[in-house]
C-alpha cells in the first residue's frame, strides 16, 4: 500500500526482437530491464500487481513494432498510459536499427495509435538528451517538441516527465529554472483539447553506490522537486547506484517518498520565485524560442516543421540538437561543447571556454 504506479522497463531484447525472438542475444537476457518473453509475462506481472493499492501498471515501448507493443499493453496489462520517444529507439542512441527519419515517423504513429484509444501518452524525450550532457537549451527545446507532437497528434492527456539532477553537476536553483522554462512553454499548449501532468524523477546518474549516501539524495532530490507542484513522483529506488531495487528496497523508496511529499504538503517554501531562479527561466525560455525558430526555418514546404520527420532529422544532422555523447553517431553532428557554469548546463565555446548564445552557436553551425 505505498505505490500507486508500477512502472515495467523491459530489458534490451524484449524491447528490440519481442515479436521477432530469432534476433535475442541470449547472454543480453535480463540486459536493462525485465525479460519479458510473451504476452502470458505482462498478463502475471498485472496479475501480481492486484494487492495492496490495486496499482495501475504502465511499460515503455518497444524499440520496434511499436503499435503491435501498444496493442499487448493495452491487452495485458490495461496499461495506464504510453511511454513512447520522438526521436530515440534509433540509430541515434543505437538501441534499434531503424533509420532516425524511419524511427521518428514509427513514434508519430505509435503515438496517434494510443490517442486514437484515447490512452495517455508520455513522450519520453528530453531526458534522453539531458543524460547525454545536452545544454539546458536544447534539453528544453526537445522537450517542447515533444509536447507539442503530442498534442498535433491528438493526445488529449500527456504525462510530462521531469527528470531532475541530470545531467551530472547541476545546481538545485538551475535545476529549477530549467523545469520552470520548461513548464511555461509547455503549458502554453493547454486548452479544451489538451492538458500535461507534471511527473517529477529523481536523476538516475545521481545516485551514490552508497546506499545511506543514496537515501539522503532521493529525498533532498523529491523535496526540490516538489517545488514544482507535480501531480506524479516517479520513485527511483535508490539502490539504482549499484543495482537493481529488489521489491524491499522499491518498498523502502516509497516510503522515504512518501514521508517527503507529507512533509512539503504542509507548506514548502517559495523555491521557485528566487530571483536567480527566475532570470534563468527566463533565459532559458528566450534562448530557447531562438532555437525553436532556426529548427522551424529548416522546412522547405508548408508543413508544421516541427512535426516532419524531414525537418526533425535535419535538425540533428545540422547540429541544431546535438548533445556531447552524440559524437560518432552518424546521423548525428555530436560537436557542441557543454559545461557546467554556476550551476547551469551552458553551451561553451571549446577554445575560448565562453559561454555561446544560441543565436551565436547557430552561426557557427553555417545556418
Amino acid at each position: 500500500q505505498v505505490i500507486d504506479i508500477i512502472s515495467i522497463g523491459p530489458d534490451q531484447n524484449a524491447q528490440e526482437h519481442f515479436f521477432q525472438p530469432d534476433g535475442m542475444d541470449p547472454h543480453s537476457d535480463g540486459a536493462g530491464g525485465v525479460p519479458l518473453r510473451k504476452p502470458a509475462d505482462l498478463a502475471d506481472i498485472y496479475q501480481a500487481s492486484r494487492c495492496g493499492n490495486y496499482p495501475v501498471v504502465r511499460c515503455y515501448a518497444g524499440t520496434n513494432a511499436l503499435i503491435s507493443w501498444a496493442d499487448m499493453l493495452e491487452e495485458t496489462i490495461h496499461v495506464a498510459w504510453g511511454a513512447v520517444p520522438i526521436t530515440w529507439y534509433s540509430e541515434l542512441d543505437g538501441r534499434s536499427s531503424r533509420s532516425l527519419i524511419h524511427a521518428i515517423s514509427e513514434n508519430q504513429q505509435a503515438i496517434t495509435h494510443y490517442a486514437k484509444k484515447g490512452i495517455p501518452v508520455e513522450v519520453n524525450e528530453s531526458h534522453q538528451w539531458a543524460l547525454r550532457n545536452t545544454s539546458d537549451v536544447i534539453e528544453v527545446a526537445t522537450a517542447y517538441i515533444a509536447s507539442y507532437n503530442a498534442k498535433m497528434l491528438g493526445v488529449k492527456h500527456y504525462v510530462m516527465q521531469y527528470m531532475l539532477n541530470t545531467p551530472p553537476g547541476i545546481s538545485f536553483e538551475m535545476d529549477i529554472a530549467k523545469m520552470l522554462a520548461k513548464i511555461d512553454l509547455i503549458e502554453a499548449l493547454h486548452d479544451a483539447g489538451f492538458t500535461s501532468y507534471r511527473m517529477i524523477r529523481t536523476g538516475l546518474a545521481s545516485l551514490s553506490s552508497d546506499p545511506d549516501i543514496a537515501k539522503g539524495q532521493l529525498a533532498s532530490s523529491i523535496t526540490i522537486s516538489m517545488a514544482l507542484k507535480p501531480h506524479i513522483v516517479h520513485v527511483v529506488g535508490f539502490s539504482e547506484g549499484d543495482h537493481l531495487a529488489s521489491p524491499e528496497e522499491v518498498i523502502e523508496s516509497c516510503k522515504i517518498a512518501r514521508g517527503v511529499i507529507g512533509n512539503c504538503l504542509t507548506g514548502l517554501p517559495d523555491i521557485a520565485g528566487a530571483r536567480e531562479i527566475l532570470q534563468r527561466k527566463i533565459e532559458i525560455v528566450n534562448e530557447t524560442k531562438v532555437l525553436l525558430g532556426a529548427i522551424e526555418r529548416l522546412a522547405d514546404d508548408n508543413t508544421d516543421p516541427l512535426i516532419d520527420p524531414n525537418v526533425l532529422t535535419k535538425a540533428i544532422a545540422t547540429g541544431l540538437l546535438d548533445a556531447p555523447l552524440l559524437k560518432g553517431r552518424s546521423v548525428a553532428k555530436g560537436v557542441i561543447s557543454t559545461k557546467i557554469i554556476n550551476g547551469a548546463c551552458q553551451t561553451i565555446d571549446p577554445n575560448s571556454g565562453e559561454i555561446l548564445k544560441e543565436k551565436q552557436r547557430i552561426e557557427q553551425l553555417g545556418l
